[in-house]
Order: C-alpha cells, then sequence, then structure tokens
C-alpha cells in the first residue's frame, strides 16, 4: 500500500500529525485518519488560547459513521485555528497535510516529539492496522 503521509512529520497512535518548526507545532489529522473516518461533516477545534497536553483530547471530528475525538500530539497554547477548515471541512479528507491543517500551537516541551512516530513507524502501525 502506497501512502501519501510526509515523510518529515511526526506521528500519533490516534492518527495525527505535527509539523514542528522552531518553537511552534502544526497538528492536523492524516489521510489515513481521514479515509476511515469517511464523509466528514464537522470538526470542533479548540479555542486560541486554549493550553493543551500531551495526548490529551482537544476537540472533535464528526463524520457520516462516527464522532472522533482529536488528541494532542504535543502540548502547547493554541495560537492559531485553521478556520478554512471549519468553513469547509472536505479539506480535512482532500488536502489534510497543507490546506486541511487543524491547529497550530507554541510548544510546551519540544521533547514531546520524541512520543510520537516517525514516518517509518507510522507506515507500519497502519499497515498493520489494514490487515
Amino acid at each position: 500500500m502506497q501512502s501519501n503521509n510526509p515523510a518529515d512529520l511526526r506521528y500519533s497512535r490516534e492518527h495525527e500529525w505535527v509539523r514542528v518548526d522552531g518553537e511552534q507545532a502544526t497538528i492536523g489529522i492524516t489521510s489515513y485518519a481521514a479515509d476511515e473516518l469517511g464523509d466528514i461533516v464537522f470538526v470542533e477545534p479548540p479555542e486560541v488560547g486554549s493550553q493543551l497536553k500531551q495526548f490529551a483530547t482537544f476537540g472533535v471530528v464528526e463524520s457520516v459513521k462516527a464522532v472522533s475525538d482529536l488528541y494532542a500530539p504535543i502540548g502547547g497554547e493554541v495560537v492559531e485555528v485553521n478556520s478554512g477548515v471549519t468553513n469547509d471541512v472536505q479539506l480535512l479528507a482532500e488536502d489534510p497535510y497543507e490546506k486541511g491543517w487543524l491547529i497550530k500551537l507554541r510548544i510546551d516541551d519540544p521533547s514531546d516529539t520524541a512520543e510520537l512516530m516517525d514516518f517509518a513507524a507510522y507506515e507500519k502501525r497502519i499497515a498493520d492496522e489494514a490487515h
């Protein structure tokens, strides 16, 4: 199975991704998660200024078949919410790694990323889940 998961990201067990750029991180859901959810109808992100703890829930994605919690892959303060996604939830499925990001954080502890999977480990995880 060929994936379109970017190799430069870190991944959580719950299928969120994080792109770290200095003291800021961009977070979204993986294309695998979007595919598993199916027809996404609603997303509820946190408010700007919210303080997120690593692996704690920070919002909800609702599809025709399920409601799924979102989990913060790293901790920090929400500095931006992607209003493009809240206005057009299809971006989560169509372009999850660029236009479909969910939030940006000011990172509390950069070492949080050590708890996440790299590209190879995440690819293995989704291959194992598919079987």
